[in-house]
């Protein structure tokens, strides 16, 4: 249950302004100065209009342009993600990774330009960059989320594209005992993919929030456990390949894929204030994570992928249609059979000490201290299974006829082998495409830390244009290093195949989803622990691009100055601002050499280290003028910043052989000959590596926002426009001279590169610096009950829509064409029909986007961008409270996620029928019991 106090327009503009100004709720400020003034009409509201009332208030009281969430109830945000509720605000998306949205693009701009706060501060990531992962967030430990879209002086830790803000309860301000308790039981409607694991999961949550010592202390104490099943029916396409002058699949992968989601989080809040000077607080959240799972099926080499040329393959075209293969038969077809275990461990843990003290009426100073770390641990274990080794070039009974149709979205396929590639008497453990392994094991590690501290002090004024002036000090420390390990998996017996023991085996593993295909299904970590396989270790030289160490050391001086005046009979409110980011930077990373004499890569003795330091002064303007008490037009200009992807960032190198015309050694004497070459583009030395110089994206951003505000409290429209002119881009790989004089001395002894000046200056490929373009778009959002037009039997009735239109235009002088943004989807939205009343609920959701860029990893676990196909997203819920009798306080819900099934997937070529992957994972059904005293 919430209270809202209605307050006059006035009052509403002041404490907007100084609630800003120092920092606290605007939406606490304006109900603790209504109460003084008294309130002249109370509502009470609950569960989805409290919800929707407290976000409307939270976005008209703000002197941004923001979005907001709030939950309903302790524990009841609608959305089982977190990032599913964010994906429903406008200009928001989210990229949904097995079947559940993980991270989020505020207007176009991708996950690595949106900075995640916790209770105002900034978090890492478990990723492999900057891009917050939302799923590490239990929703029901969150009670609030704010989405800034124009930053302002005193928000410090702002993106290029927004600043998402998680908030979680604060005890005083909460001002009740509470207990809440919840659970739910899962099921997935795609079954039992794997044998071995389950399609039915649970959720256990539970909240206490109290105060004690006449309301001087609080505390908050939650915990949220999960276990979330996903089967996922993977399908892939390695490439398409010209087959008699169309486009046609050259290799196809399936695989059914099975994991478990188990994620444990802890959160405690604990707050003191012994008087209306003094408040200090202290903030803990823990999350374990853990997804893991098999994935088993088949790859079937039918073009040049991975030698599949080799094997005499034919191919009869029975059907195209506008330049796409559409049906056809591939004879002399091997099959690789894969069981595959993929698992991933993340521990995220955060700690936050605030203080803030009012020594007089018109001063306030405030400190916080935080840490944020997070550890991750990746495994991807690869086993092979086939008729024999090598089959296809050397057995040529090992072979497949495969027959494949169109069906307007996908392939699906029919083999001759069929469910004869299960039969434990035929297939065996072994190195089916001749590829010398049995597997492979790759192990990702990722450890990412930050520390901060912030210092700020307020300064208010009773009179006069400025209401408050405020600086401060935000100083961070943060540290991202990232490793891999990978293995060749032979038989530990070195014999070319194995039959593998019985007692391995579990039931077979069905492609029915796509194909007459079964396949054997096992454990491959139990051979590896039994002795049955062994490790052989990847030469570390082929994989130095993968390991590296990135840290930043950030300062941030800031002002900003909070007014509130009138022109003509038309108020306005708003702030100034300006930050001083100062950012030292520098990364470190191995360097490998690939040796003529040799024929291979080796590491080279000495690391590399590089770095740089930089300025950027960012202002800020934000003013809202109320045109009258229910409508708001807001202006805002900002210049921002986001910091270049930390893998561009690394210093790890690798150097190719050397350019014979500039330098070589003679093989007889040993003599060292360096000739400076006439053209620019050519050195002794040259290579790929990363850019530790890089500077960030830089934007100017331009917002206007004129916002409608009826129906008591839950009612609103908006139209929104921005512009981004981006001054400086990062683009791809470009080539640039970087002094490598320590290679130069490793590769050909020390003193080399001072004998022959200018021998050092090398030419590698990397991430650089370039102009930038711009990026624009629109925003519309309607909040609509149903009281505002219909009867008063349809109370309780209601919609909120949002739609979006964003297009950009960012062409680097090395691109041949205008680039496409990652996560840039040109129409997106949602919409959201609700009911409630007398006791029950009801909702159903649906999200969309357009096609858009989707970062995903390649088989060798580096980022690979791809088109994503448009999707549309249903979710519905609904539920029953009881308010009064024995039942007093459980609700009872059903909830269905993704009720249509809508799959995942990526085209090339810019033909949508050209899928490469296409992913389903069902629909979730959840039942949850919780109760609240």
């Amino acid at each position: 249950m919430r209270k809202i106090t209605k307050s006059r327009r006035g009052m509403l503009m002041a404490t907007a302004a100084s609630s800003v100004a120092l920092g606290l709720s605007p939406a606490s400020a304006a109900i603790a100065q209504d109460e003084e003034a008294g309130p002249t009409e109370v509502i009470t509201v609950t569960g989805i209009r409290a919800a929707i009332e407290s976000s409307i208030e939270a976005k008209r009281e703000s002197t941004s342009i923001v979005e907001a969430i709030s939950a309903e109830d302790i524990g009841k945000l609608p959305d089982v993600s977190i990032a599913e509720s964010l994906a429903r605000l406008p200009g928001l998306a989210a990229q949904r990774v097995r079947g559940r949205a993980q991270v989020v693009s505020v207007r176009g701009l991708g996950p690595d330009f949106t900075t995640a706060l916790l209770n105002g501060r900034e978090q890492v990531t478990a990723g492999d960059n900057r891009g917050v992962e939302f799923d590490q967030y239990p929703s029901e430990l969150i009670n609030q989320a704010l989405v800034y879209k124009t930053p302002d002086a005193q928000l410090v830790s702002q993106g290029l594209a927004g600043t998402v803000d998680l908030r979680t309860i604060r005890p005083l301000e909460f001002g009740n005992r509470s207990v809440s308790l919840s659970a739910s039981y899962e099921m997935n409607m795609n079954d039992q993919l794997n044998a071995d694991y389950d399609d039915t999961g649970y959720r256990l949550t539970g909240t206490y929030v109290n105060q004690f010592a006449d309301d001087t202390v609080g505390l908050v104490f939650s915990i949220a456990h999960q276990n979330t099943p996903t089967q996922g029916e993977k399908y892939e396409i390695c490439n398409f390949q010209d087959l008699s002058g169309n486009n046609g699949p050259e290799c196809f992968k399936m695989f059914s894929e099975s994991r478990d989601l188990d994620r444990t989080a802890m959160l405690g809040t604990l707050e003191f204030e012994p008087n209306d000077t003094f408040n200090a607080s202290v903030d803990v959240m823990y999350t374990e994570f853990t997804d893991g799972g098999v994935r088993r099926g088949i790859e079937l080499a039918t073009g040049n992928w991975l030698g599949g040329s080799n094997s005499g393959i034919s191919h009869q075209t029975i059907e195209a249609s506008n330049g796409l293969v559409t049906a056809g038969t591939f004879s002399n077809v091997f099959g690789v059979v894969r069981n595959d275990v993929q698992e991933r461990d993340a521990e995220l843990f955060s700690l936050g000490f605030n203080a803030q003290w009012r020594p007089f009426d018109n001063w306030e100073f405030e400190a916080d201290v935080s840490h944020s770390r997070v550890e991750r641990t990746a495994l991807d274990f690869e086993s092979y299974m086939g008729f024999a080794e090598g089959g296809w070039p050397n057995y040529p009974s090992a072979i497949d006829d495969v027959n494949y149709n169109f069906n307007g979205n996908r392939y699906r396929f029919n083999s001759s082998v069929g469910a004869g590639y299960a039969d434990p008497s035929l297939m065996v453990l072994t190195d089916p495409g001749g590829w010398g392994q049995d597997g492979f094991n790759k192990t990702l590690n990722t450890d990412d830390e930050l520390n901060a501290l912030r210092l700020s002090a307020t300064r208010e004024f009773a009179q006069g244009f400025f209401t408050s002036i405020e600086g401060g000090l935000y100083m961070t420390s943060r540290e991202k290093e990232r490793e891999t390990i990978e293995n060749f998996v032979d038989l530990a017996s070195g014999n070319g195949a194995e039959a593998i023991p019985s007692q391995y085996l579990m039931a077979p593993t069905s492609l029915s989803w796509v194909s007459n295909i079964e396949v054997p299904a096992y454990d491959p970590t139990a051979l590896l622990s039994d002795g049955i396989y062994t490790l052989r270790p990847l030469n570390p030289a082929f994989i130095v691009g993968k390991q590296w160490r990135v840290e930043e050391d950030v300062m941030v001086a800031y002002g900003q100055a909070n007014f509130e005046s009138q022109l003509g009979d038309v108020p306005y409110f708003g702030n100034v601002g300006v930050q001083v980011v100062q950012t030292d930077q520098s990364s470190s990373g191995p360097a490998s050499y690939f040796d003529p004499n040799l024929n291979t890569s080796i590491v080279l003795d000495t690391p590399v280290s590089a770095g740089d330091d930089y300025t950027e002064v960012l202002p800020s303007l934000n003013v809202s003028f109320e045109l009258n008490e229910d409508t708001y037009l807001r202006l805002g200009a900002a210049r921002t910043l986001a910091r270049a992807r930390m893998d561009d960032m690394r210093a790890s190198v690798s150097v190719n052989a050397p350019d014979a015309t500039v330098c070589s050694v003679d093989p007889v004497s040993g003599t060292f000959t360096y000739t400076p070459p006439s053209d620019s583009t050519r050195s002794c030395l040259s290579g790929s590596s990363g850019n530790p110089f890089l500077r960030p994206y830089i934007a100017d951003s331009f917002d206007i926002s004129l916002e409608r505000y009826f129906g008591d409290g839950a009612g609103y429209w908006s139209i929104a426009a921005f512009h981004k002119e981006i001054d400086s881009w990062v683009f791809g790989s470009v080539p640039f001279t970087v002094d490598a004089s320590t290679a130069v001395d490793d590769i050909f002894g020390a003193g080399t590169a001072a004998a022959n000046p200018g021998v050092g200056d090398a030419r590698f490929s990397a991430a650089e610096n370039v102009n930038g373009g711009w990026l624009r778009g629109m925003e519309f959002s309607l909040s609509l009950p149903a009281e505002v037009f219909l009867p008063e039997m349809f109370e309780g009735l209601g919609m909120f829509a949002t739609y979006s239109i964003t297009d950009s235009e960012i062409q680097p002088p090395t691109a041949n064409s205008p680039i496409t943004i990652p996560g840039l989807s040109e129409t997106l939205g949602n919409i959201t029909v609700y009911y409630e009343r007398e006791g029950w609920e009801f909702r159903v959701s649906n999200r969309w986007r357009s096609d858009f860029l989707a970062e995903l990893p390649d088989f060798t676990g580096q980022p690979d961008f791809r088109s994503a196909l448009e999707e549309s997203v249903v979710d519905a819920q609904i539920g029953y409270e009881f308010a009064e009798g024995p039942l007093d306080g459980l609700t009872v819900q059903l909830q269905a996620n993704n009720v249509f099934d809508e799959r995942f997937g990526t085209f090339v070529n810019g033909d949508e029928r050209q899928v490469r992957n296409w992913e389903e994972y069902g629909a979730t059904y959840t039942f949850r019991l919780s109760w609240r005293r």
